[in-house]
């Protein structure tokens, strides 16, 4: 007679600085593992890169369908159901065109410039008020605010209000609570107010999204609709692309002549910030499907309405995909990583979160090239509850 092992809890770790010891035993010998998760539902950990391929590409696992009621979840939603498949709700309502332009870095001219002299801007306020200095809440976080603010199409002055929002609007907890509801119509009465300023006021994505409404063919859009793209691609992009550039910078101060690298071969920051994507455990939570069928994956077959969560870091350190991938190689030449995703849900905004990793990194590296830990690697407190792996201070001297 055989048991089933026991299964294990997950989310594994909250901890951004050391790969979950589980990690490669499940890789290596169950690549497709029974774990309960905050919900005390039941789920398959797929931690291979072939299989996680597999569920990103196969359209029988479903994004969408994993906020419909009464199905396992890897924790209670703080969001609108429709809310999930946010690029889905964009597409089904024609508003991907004006959403893709605005993600695409190249349709902003000035867009690189600009980035660069903010990043500037924001180095030049930490060096005078002098070490030590938080580099999450003093760069990293408006740093990441302020290109969304650009992007969106709203005042950067409202910076950090909108991200307080995202403190609760990505928590993950095992039962809803009022606050998140809360907190989502807050930021949405805010969005709607953006859109509908004076004609002079406007840029960005509200910009576009406000003049669609004068067109017969968008008759169906409301402004709340518009707000929701608004609300859930800053928040989306913001907590993305700050709690990234946290961790890629504390990688680096692990590993200072690796910055020494970088600013004597800038030219090097576009392959660096690809390695740094697959290193990066920022991804605290498996990115969730839903099966709407009986599928075969590996030696599992996975029944229709069950959960499956794709474990990033665990396909991202795979040794049959990534040769040596205990090892940070800023020169790596192969990196079909997953930190974006793939498949129907690839990260719209690939090409903007590099661009803004690469001009922060490279302003760092620059202007900052003693840049170190203020405090011992152990005393960093990792938050929890939270969608993402985050230390809540990331204190450096020069």
């Amino acid at each position: 007679m055989t048991t089933e092992p026991e299964q294990l809890d997950f989310p594994l770790s909250r901890r951004g600085d050391a790969l979950p010891v589980e990690c490669t035993r499940l890789r290596e010998q169950q690549p497709v593992a029974r774990v309960r998760t905050l919900t005390g539902d039941s789920a398959w950990l797929v931690s291979s890169h072939r299989l996680a391929g597999q569920v990103l590409e196969d359209k029988r696992f479903s994004l969408k369908e994993t906020a419909a009621p009464g199905v396992p979840r890897q924790y209670a939603l703080t969001i609108p159901p429709e809310v999930v498949n946010n690029m889905g709700n964009i597409s089904s309502a024609g508003l991907r065109g004006a959403v893709m332009k605005a993600l695409n870095p190249r349709a902003d001219e000035g867009l690189h410039g600009w980035l660069r002299a903010t990043a500037g801007e924001l180095i030049d306020r930490l060096l005078a008020e002098g070490p030590p200095v938080d580099l999450r809440t003093g760069f990293a976080e408006p740093f990441s605010a302020a290109l969304h603010c650009r992007v969106i199409g709203v005042p950067f002055s409202d910076w950090r209000r909108l991200m307080s929002g995202l403190d609760i609007a990505f928590m993950t907890s095992s039962h809803t609570f009022e606050g998140s509801q809360l907190n989502w119509y807050k930021d949405l009465d805010y969005m709607v107010e953006r859109l509908n300023v004076p004609e002079s006021e406007r840029t960005g994505l509200l910009g576009r999204l406000a003049a669609l409404r004068e067109d017969e063919e968008s008759a169906h859009l409301t402004d709340e609709m518009l707000a929701t793209v608004a609300v859930s691609l800053f928040g989306a992009g913001a907590v993305s692309t700050s709690a990234f550039l946290v961790l890629a910078v504390l990688a680096l101060l692990q590993r200072p002549e690796l910055i020494g690298y970088l600013r004597e071969h800038p030219e090097r920051i576009g392959g660096a910030v690809d390695e740094l994507l697959r290193w990066n455990l920022s991804i605290g939570d498996g990115l969730p499907r839903l099966a709407l069928d009986d599928v075969q994956l590996g030696d599992v077959l996975v029944r229709k309405g069950e959960l499956v969560l794709i474990l990033v870091e665990g396909a991202n350190f795979d040794p049959e995909v990534f040769e040596n991938p205990g090892r940070l190689d800023l020169e790596r030449a192969h990196n079909p990583h997953l930190s974006f995703g793939g498949g129907r849900h690839f990260c719209p905004a690939s090409a903007l979160g590099r661009l803004h990793a690469e001009t922060a990194l490279a302003a760092l590296v620059d202007r900052v090239p003693r840049l170190r830990l203020a405090v011992p690697e152990e005393q960093l407190v990792w938050r929890t509850g939270f969608i993402k792996r985050l230390p809540e201070r990331l204190p450096v001297l020069w």
